[in-house]
């Protein structure tokens, strides 16, 4: 063999490995995340709800005490969201911008935007209970969205925006708490089974609504263990400080049929990626052993007492309010802390880095 042959022999080596990196990076591009676009309540919302006509706002203090620079967002929690750790933990921002936030151009949107307003559900009447945006009303948001920016991008980039982002659903809650369990106003026209199927079903429609509109990677984290938040504890009559364990079932139960849901459409839709997250299974265990998770209290809330407080009753009771909300699972009666969140959020970004089967 020549001296010759063999340097050729070599360089095209070379250029085969060369393209197989050409080849890798380029895979790797096509599989980035270039935005999470958020829809949901109160677990989600990152500021909408400060710029409507509604008494659920988080704008005060103490919520946000832990966030950069201790600012009140409205976020209902000590600090970031899970969507905000989602977004960090995707290589994009460490916050999710609010829609509605007239201080947030297209520009900063392009990399990530929640359109969630809290006490929205599922059932448009929750919201409307709430003063709240529905979550139609929020599709309709991520319309103009896209239409934003196209504008700002052009038609491929904006296309491309849509189409490779992740579609975060953090909603459900309020159905359950404010619509049927704690406040019986659906409970008038649905026995708790058919009301399971309905908002099962409206969970469907609002997935099918954002894939029309080029949605592929929708992430449906299911409902927490509802009967274990402190306020849930604190109405237990039959057991006082207990879990409530029918409204625990309730929520296992509705995941179940999310789960079923997001597996079926996930086949039927081509190309889509609809994946059920277990955040129940997942809170059940911080809660059952919060030292296990860093956590020295799970029964009651940070803010005030712990026990009921939650938005405006935070801040009333603010001289109350613990000094070290890590230590906490809640934050107030109802919402996570910022740790839980983290928490959570991985567990979307670890379901969002595997395709399902």
């Amino acid at each position: 063999m020549t001296t010759t042959k063999v340097f050729l022999d070599m360089f095209l080596v070379l250029q085969l490995l060369l393209l197989l990196l050409l080849l890798r990076g380029a895979a790797a591009d096509d599989s980035r995340v270039p935005a999470v676009i958020v829809f949901g309540d109160s677990t989600a919302d990152t500021g909408n709800n400060n710029f409507i006509q509604t008494l659920l706002r988080g704008n005060y203090t103490p919520y946000g005490r832990d966030f950069a620079g201790g600012v009140a967002t409205g976020r209902f929690s000590n600090g970031r969201l899970a969507a905000d750790f989602v977004s960090q933990g995707l290589g994009l921002p460490p916050a999710v911008p609010a829609y509605l936030d007239p201080g947030h151009s297209i520009h900063q949107l392009a990399s990530g935007v929640s359109f969630a307003s809290a006490g929205s559900g599922f059932d448009d009447i929750t919201a409307q209970i709430f003063s709240a945006v529905t979550l139609t009303q929020q599709i309709e948001h991520f319309k103009e969205y896209k239409e934003k920016l196209r504008r700002e991008l052009g038609g491929a980039a904006a296309n491309h925006t849509v189409a490779s982002s992740l579609y975060l659903f953090s909603v459900g809650g309020s159905d359950y708490l404010g619509n049927y369990l704690l406040f019986p106003v659906r409970r008038y026209r649905f026995t708790l089974l058919e009301y399971e199927a309905y908002l099962v079903g409206a969970a469907e429609a609002a997935v099918r609504a954002v894939y029309a509109l080029g949605a592929r990677r929708v992430r449906l984290p299911g409902l927490p263990p509802l009967g274990c938040l402190p306020l849930q504890r604190t109405v237990n009559l039959a057991a006082p400080g207990d879990c409530n364990r029918w409204h625990n079932m309730v929520a296992r139960r509705f995941n179940r049929g999310l789960r079923a849901m997001a597996s079926r459409l996930s086949r039927e839709l081509p190309g889509a990626q609809v994946v059920y997250v277990d955040v129940y299974r997942l809170l059940a265990d911080v809660i059952a052993t919060p030292w296990a998770y860093g956590f020295e209290d799970a029964v009651r809330g940070c803010c005030g007492t712990g026990y009921f407080e939650t938005g405006v009753l935070c801040s009333l009771d603010n001289a109350l309010t613990c000094r070290d909300a890590d230590k906490y699972v809640f934050f107030d009666a109802v919402h996570p802390s910022q740790r839980a969140y983290k928490i959570i959020a991985d567990a979307i970004v670890h379901a969002a880095s595997h395709r399902p089967e």
